[in-house]
């Protein structure tokens, strides 16, 4: 049975390039970067030249990244440490309602602990402006934290115009850019952001290792205590093969960018021009053009979206119902909840492809056509799957 994977927006297969470079550091550099010895030195000097190559990439100083064990982390690192170190400030935070569950439990979690926070609506593409930001803001308000780019439906979100309006402010503007890491070409320093998240299994680099960008001279509070690794502020041996494999995804990711952002989109066009030509009821969610270009999110009225990925999984089609951290929750999408709150027959009915390496034409063009004959019989209430 042939297999596809349209899933990359939940993970990423390793590219090739990369495994080499963590394989050669697994089988011959071993050693804690953190011991005098030359065996700890040279695993040292790949750590630090790793770090370099990360913060060229990104226009940054590369004293200003923490290596993390992914997003996740990052996230819980930049709001929660920044607010629990900074609460002599103020204890007003501003979010929107469609962030990553990274930011969102943390920010439930800093209400605990008597912080006030404020969810900002979307509109239905997914997109919040700059004015809900300048409207939310108070004296108090110490933390702004907006996603790049959605998970589930790929909306961008005005990061730079968030940055601009903060610079007469306090409040400090952290962006969780997991998803949009190595499609959009980031610039730390054009978009004004203070901190700013990664993560290496979106962009073809290893599970288990991220950063924060935390921009210098701001205090944190760390989530773990042992040792003095990354600049005191997030102990633990560095996790060396990681990093490498990480600073070599990056580096491969943003090669030939534009040439592959096209190809992403042509993906989306076709896709929907089979589901068009089908003659199948279904409606695009997101935004048409302000949107990552590998994540194409559709609802097909009456369908359970259950049945649907087992039916396509059958087929060997790979896809999701959205954020792959909420797999196996009954809970409907909190992301399409805030985009459509009065439409709650989407909440069960829409389905994310998302595209990345080893896609091909001959892949979207398979995937579609056997998703209209799935839709087509579970639409007319013969299901393959009961």
């Amino acid at each position: 049975m042939k297999s596809i994977y349209l899933d990359h927006a939940a993970t990423s297969p390793v590219h090739p390039e990369v495994v080499q470079e963590m394989f050669h550091i697994y089988e011959h550099q071993f050693g804690n970067p953190s011991s005098i010895h030359h065996v700890g030195r040279k695993s040292r000097q790949l750590l630090d030249e790793s770090r370099r190559s990360i913060a060229k990439q990104l226009g940054v100083n590369d004293h200003s990244l923490i290596f993390t064990s992914g997003g996740t982390e990052a996230d819980n690192l930049a709001i929660i440490g920044y607010a629990l170190a900074n609460r002599d400030k103020g204890n007003h935070i501003v979010t929107t309602a469609i962030e990553h569950h990274a930011v969102l439990h943390a920010c439930e979690e800093l209400e605990k602990h008597g912080f006030e926070v404020t969810y900002l609506p979307v509109n239905s593409y997914g997109q919040i402006t700059p004015m809900q930001v300048e409207q939310a803001l108070k004296e108090e308000t110490l933390l702004v934290t907006v996603m790049f780019g959605n998970n589930e439906v790929g909306t961008l979100q005005p990061i730079a115009e968030i940055g601009k309006l903060l610079q007469n402010h306090q409040a400090v503007l952290h962006t969780d850019a997991v998803q949009a890491c190595g499609l959009v070409d980031i610039n730390v320093i054009e978009l004004g952001v203070d901190f700013l998240s990664i993560s290496a299994h979106k962009i073809n680099g290893p599970k288990g290792v991220g950063l924060l960008y935390a921009k210098e001279g701001l205090k944190l509070q760390p989530a773990l205590f042992g040792g003095e690794q990354e600049r005191k502020k997030r102990a633990g041996t560095e996790n060396v093969a990681g990093i490498v494999g990480f600073a070599k995804a990056l580096e491969l990711s943003y090669q030939n960018l534009t040439e592959k952002v096209e190809q992403y989109k042509s993906f989306s066009q076709c896709f929907f021009d089979i589901l068009l030509k089908s003659g199948l009821s279904f409606q695009f969610n997101g935004h048409q053009s302000e949107r990552l270009p590998h994540i194409f999110n559709i609802s097909f009225p009456g369908v359970n979206v259950e049945s649907m990925l087992v039916n396509l999984d059958m087929e060997g089609i790979a896809a999701s119902s959205g954020s792959a951290c909420t797999a196996g929750s009954i809970d409907p999408s909190h992301v399409l909840v805030a985009m459509y709150p009065k439409q709650v027959e989407k909440y069960s009915s829409s389905l994310r492809f998302s595209f990345g390496l080893g896609t091909t034409l001959e892949d979207i063009e398979y995937a579609a056509s056997k998703t209209v004959k799935v839709v087509q019989r579970l639409q007319q209430d013969k299901p393959f799957i009961v």
